[in-house]
């Protein structure tokens, strides 16, 4: 894997914590220069900056609020300016609001599927036009095995999820002559802080249901999504790449 992506410039979105990071980290430490997307937390997106330099890869901050399409356009475009290209784009930004449906707020429906599902609609449409100018390009969308097989009290994130799928198969179509790939990776239940804050008792209900019995890393997901991102897979592409522990096949 080491150097399968020097000279590329990947951008990585919600890359200031848990898996965003970690891809961002995986590509830095195969070559890229990494943009470090996020929205609020600048101190964590620093963090994640100053550890992929300290490593010796190359990585920049960028703010902006994946849902919001004036603004992934203008930042975007300010990118592709100074840098002058895109190969890969990882669109990992998500949220969730976890409620059974009938306590699920319409707002919060809405929010969910701005960040999860349009987020990832907004930064594709942008960065695909300068990758179909360059006839090249790696889209890795994250999605999750709650959007392949639903969850209890997850009925938003799930379907955001789910669209991602959908999302990901019908732009594999339209941008596989230009040599672009576009697949998802779905993982399961992943170490991060996300997970951490689960009761013990719904930690331990969810490792009986993984058949490896215990939960990923998101070093595992970034292992993935490097492997999705490399030009040598130029045949892959409408691929949903399950990393969950054999919870979901």
């Amino acid at each position: 894997m080491s150097g399968a992506f020097v000279e590329q410039v990947a951008l990585v979105t919600g890359a200031s914590r848990g898996i965003g990071r970690a891809v961002a980290r995986h590509l830095a430490a195969a070559g890229a220069h990494v943009v470090v997307n996020f929205v609020r937390d600048t101190a964590a997106a620093d963090e994640t900056v100053h550890q992929i330099r300290a490593a010796g890869g190359s990585a920049e901050p960028a703010q902006f609020d994946v849902a919001d399409g004036e603004a992934v356009a203008a930042s975007v475009a300010g990118l592709l300016d100074r840098l002058g290209r895109c190969d890969i784009l990882v669109n990992n930004a998500g949220i969730t609001v976890d409620t059974l449906l009938l306590r699920l707020k319409e707002a919060d429906w809405e929010r969910v599927m701005a960040v999860n599902l349009r987020g990832t609609f907004n930064c594709t449409k942008v960065v695909a036009r300068a990758m179909m100018r360059a006839r090249y390009g790696r889209i890795v969308n994250m999605t999750s095995v709650t959007g392949e097989m639903g969850n209890a009290g997850q009925a938003a994130y799930a379907a955001s999820k789910a669209g991602i799928i959908g999302f990901t198969k019908s732009m594999a179509r339209e941008l596989a002559s230009r040599d672009i790939t576009v697949n998802a990776v779905a993982p399961g239940f992943i170490d991060t802080e996300m997970v951490a804050g689960l009761p013990d008792t719904t930690r331990s209900g969810y490792l009986m249901l993984i058949p490896v019995g215990r939960l990923g890393t998101a070093e595992e997901v970034a292992d993935a999504v490097g492997f999705l991102a490399r030009r040598e897979s130029g045949y892959i592409t409408g691929h949903v790449l399950n990393v969950n522990g054999g919870l979901y096949t």
